[in-house]
């Protein structure tokens, strides 16, 4: 109470007195919170997403999270947005859809691998909608390796060229076709068709792949 006094018959007596000083603030509106000038103070939160411990989102890269063309850190747990030329960006938005991926589009076929963002509602963010709605962005490694490329062995998609094993109980995993993977490739798809009939003769193996030409035709390896 004696401080807060004492400055205010310091700011009164500058007025009354004329001088050219102004500026008798109190330091809860100044410029400066944490010690840094212009940068928010600990603890302040921007958007977050998903899966584990929520990280903070830098402000400054667009309307929407990860949006395409965006890039995010290494993780596909734990992971924010970064500048696409920094040194911790990792892989690329190929695409984004708002939604679950089961009720959603599907991604581009050499996807790498899939983020799933969770519905956060921030007590603020940068563009003052207040919601960072549940969708998954579908995406690209910056460097390789790409195990969404053909015969890749991995990736959320299966598509021609890549290979699989026989994982038991009629289902099959898919695999690198080099041999670098855990498993040894058994079949590699060779085509995608509407129907079994329209395959091959040489096919060995169906595969489910999805998409307007849902049947893989496999031949053995």
């Amino acid at each position: 109470m004696r401080e807060r006094s004492v400055v205010g018959v310091v700011c009164g007596l500058l007025v009354l007195l004329g001088a050219l000083l102004t500026g008798c603030q109190s330091s809860s509106g100044g410029a400066v919170e944490d010690g840094r000038l212009g940068e928010p103070a600990t603890g302040r939160t921007g958007r977050t997403t998903t899966v584990s411990p929520v990280p903070t989102r830098p402000a400054g890269y667009g309307a929407v999270f990860l949006a395409v063309g965006e890039c995010s850190s290494f993780g596909t747990t734990s992971f924010t947005e970064v500048p696409c030329a920094g040194e911790r960006a990792a892989a690329r938005v190929a695409a984004r859809h708002d939604g679950t991926v089961r009720d959603g589009p599907r991604c581009p076929p050499t996807t790498d691998f899939v983020l799933h963002i969770s519905e956060q509602r921030p007590a603020s963010d940068e563009d003052g909608d207040g919601v960072v709605p549940q969708g998954y962005a579908c995406m690209r490694n910056l460097q390789p390796p790409h195990p969404g490329d053909p015969g890749g062995g991995g990736g959320p998609r299966t598509i021609v060229g890549d290979c699989v094993y026989d994982s038991g109980d009629g289902k099959v995993r898919e695999t690198a076709c080099d041999g670098t993977g855990g498993r040894r490739p058994q079949y590699e798809v060779v085509r995608a068709v509407a129907e079994r009939a329209d395959c091959p003769g040489s096919t060995a193996l169906y595969v489910r792949l999805g998409g307007k030409r849902p049947v893989g035709c496999a031949r053995p390896l």
